[in-house]
């Protein structure tokens, strides 16, 4: 009996520090972040140290988004999507839903209210089926200063249906300071700007000391009401590039009054990735790196990022053609306006509470960690 005593003592003294390893390891995993590949459309999927997930966006319509995503839902381990965040009614950001619900469960939906697009063909017929696709899921309206109870982080929502948050965000850092940015903005003629673009849901997640902003395809007037003359977003340490990287956003007032630490651009090889939006990030104070999900034609050897930290590129050959000045068809366009490839790769961010994070290339497993500050 006192052998037998011993031995379960000594087996239990050994695992000690192999069960305080394993608690250590489940204390220490951060929040993940993987940004899809949608070919200039969005879909972010959000994952919590304690499982919990957010959707942000569903990209395109089609096999090609949609296999995609849920490719990255598999290798996140996701059963269920606790919240799904439609930004606004464009078919690059809805195009999957309809597919993804048949597929797994998702228990919350939240988007700014009914389309101001509801003429249009697509969407109004997207509208008439949403409801459906909801089900018997809760529906959350989301107006400015509303909060996702997304667990183990604060997400506020800093825009929604053109309205924009002016209350501070409490404790943020240089939230409420005011921008100096403002005395130079200039307006842009955004007639031909997609209505919808401008009522889109935006958001900044805290987990810890780490701050993350996505804003929709929110639009460059719009960028100046949410940040003049005082910011009440503060500074940023991940930037999602709004609408794509397209000029019709990123205007210094908001880019340069959040000052990102790291920008993450979701573009297409000819959908955003435009040069004034390179050259805004390229000039704003404290950018150590940008990231992008495809190679931009549009930006060239000259302005896109080094080709580590792109997560998709064309073959060499192409690339080199096109930057010696050859003329090259374009590839023939899938959906949302561009060609298909595989595999698709993604980018994904692990954020501490220290406010520390790492991001990875899918593609060629390129990692680089940002310190806290």
């Amino acid at each position: 009996m006192r052998r037998t005593l011993t031995l379960l003592m000594v087996v239990a003294l050994v695992a000690m520090p192999f069960a305080s390893l394993s608690a250590q390891t489940r204390a220490a995993k951060g929040l993940d972040i993987y940004y899809i590949d949608t070919e200039g459309g969005q879909a972010t999927l959000f994952v919590s140290p304690s499982g919990q997930t957010l959707l942000v966006d569903t990209g395109n319509a089609g096999e090609r988004d949609l296999n995609r995503i849920l490719d990255v839902l598999n290798t996140a381990g996701v059963k269920q999507i606790d919240h799904l965040v439609l930004t606004h009614y464009h078919g690059d950001h809805y195009g999957s839903m309809a597919e993804i619900v048949k597929r797994i469960p998702v228990a919350h939906f939240y988007d700014h209210g009914p389309s101001i697009e509801g003429d249009r063909p697509n969407v109004a017929a997207f509208q008439k089926l949403y409801p459906e696709i909801i089900g018997k899921s809760q529906r959350t309206i989301l107006k400015p200063g509303d909060k996702i109870a997304f667990a183990g982080t604060d997400v506020t929502v800093v825009t929604s249906d053109t309205k924009v948050l002016k209350t501070p965000i409490a404790k943020a850092p240089g939230a409420g300071r005011p921008n100096p940015e403002c005395a130079s903005f200039k307006e842009r003629d955004e007639s031909k700007v997609d209505p919808d673009n401008h009522h889109s849901v935006g958001f900044v997640l805290t987990y810890g000391k780490f701050r993350m902003l996505d804003l929709g395809d929110f639009t460059w007037n719009r960028e100046f009401q949410l940040m003049c003359p005082n910011n009440p977003i503060g500074t940023i340490d991940l930037y999602l590039t709004s609408h794509h990287g397209l000029d019709q956003s990123g205007s210094p007032a908001l880019v340069h009054g959040i000052q990102p630490r790291v920008a993450i651009m979701n573009n297409g090889t000819r959908k955003g990735g435009a040069v004034q939006s390179f050259q805004t990030l390229e000039s704003s104070s404290g950018l150590e790196d940008l990231w992008q999900l495809h190679w931009s034609y549009a930006g060239g050897v000259e302005h896109n990022a080094p080709g580590v930290k792109i997560a998709n590129i064309d073959e060499p050959a192409q690339i080199a053609a096109i930057v010696a000045g050859a003329s090259t068809p374009a590839p023939p366009a899938g959906p949302g306006g561009n060609a298909a490839h595989s595999p698709a790769h993604y980018l994904k961010v692990v954020a501490n509470t220290d406010g520390s994070f790492t991001v990875t290339n899918s593609r060629n497993g390129y990692t680089k960690t940002y310190a806290a500050r």
